[in-house]
Parts: structure tokens; sequence; C-alpha cells
């Protein structure tokens, strides 16, 4: 089966929300449980858009919350499609935070997900492959694999040794 190659901006999905008391722990910030359940909506509509079929989320990368967003505030939070694999797709993910009062933005943090396409049965699905066009969607293709690597490893579906992608960076070949 030969599965047409769609443009990464296609796959762009942009969610915004409002902080609401609820949201908030005692400090009166969003709950990072709260920000990483919206991240995972957006990060599977993107792919779904992708690949035109259900997905699951494979794993989450290092989440740092770097500036907390506060009750009334705005989150914004953009996910794009940077590379498929045969059933895997990764995403990046960015979130701000927006001060309606005052009007000002301000990034509150980043991360990737990976997903994986299902069939009908539930099983994994080929996906179509990315074509990146930006200088910044290029980068992000580019060092989609290392990345890719670097989660099978943690995950032990990948022994060091093999991950070539990943030695390139600490040896010359």
């Amino acid at each position: 089966m030969t599965l047409t190659p769609k443009k990464a901006q296609d796959s762009l999905i942009q969610m915004t929300e409002l902080v609401l008391p609820n949201d908030t722990n005692t400090f009166g910030n969003l709950m990072g449980g709260r920000l990483m359940y919206w991240m995972d909506i957006a990060a599977a509509l993107a792919c779904m858009k992708h690949c035109a079929a259900p997905v699951v989320t494979a794993s989450v990368d290092n989440i740092s919350f770097e500036t907390p967003i506060k009750l009334g505030n705005v989150v914004h939070i953009e996910a794009i499609v940077t590379r498929a694999f045969t059933t895997s797709i990764e995403v990046h993910m960015r979130v701000w935070g927006e001060d309606p009062v005052l009007q000002y933005r301000y990034k509150s943090n980043e991360a990737f997900m990976t997903f994986v396409a299902l069939d009908p049965n539930g099983k994994s699905r080929p996906v179509p492959p990315v074509v990146p066009e930006s200088e910044e969607e290029k980068k992000l293709y580019e060092g989609a694999l290392r990345r890719r690597q670097l989660r099978l490893i943690l995950g032990g579906k990948m022994k060091p040794a093999d991950a070539g992608e990943l030695k390139a960076l600490f040896y010359e070949q």
C-alpha cells in the first residue's frame, strides 16, 4: 500500500482554553495534569488530521513547566506533526499562556508526543510520510529520528549500540 505524503503544516492544530477555578491548584496556577490532558487532545487531533485514522498515545517526552499559567489566563496550544514512521507519528507541542487583561503572551512549555495509528481492528496501521517545508519543520523532521531512538532506548525496545543516529552525534563515523 502506497500512502500519499502530507505536508506537516496540514496537520497543524491550534487549541485555546480558559483557565477556570476547577483547573487550578491551591496557588492559583493551572494544574500540570490538566495541561497535559489538553496537550494530549491537541496532539491526537493533529495526528488524526495527518493520517485520517484513530490514534492512541504511545509516549510523552519530557514536559518542563517553564512558566505557570494563572487562573483567568488563556492557554494556547499548538500541535504539529513533525515526522511519521511506519505506524507511529511524532508531534511537536508548544504552549503559551496569555493574560487577557494585561494583553501579553508568554511561553509556558514545549514537548514531543508520539502516537500510533489504528486500523478498524485496533491494530497498528501504516501512516503517510510527512513533507516538511519550512526551515523549522525541516529541523524538527531531521531531529525526530534521534528523538525516536532515544525513546526506544529508554523504553527498553532498542539497544544503545543500535542507535546509529545518536552515536553519530558523539563519534565520527
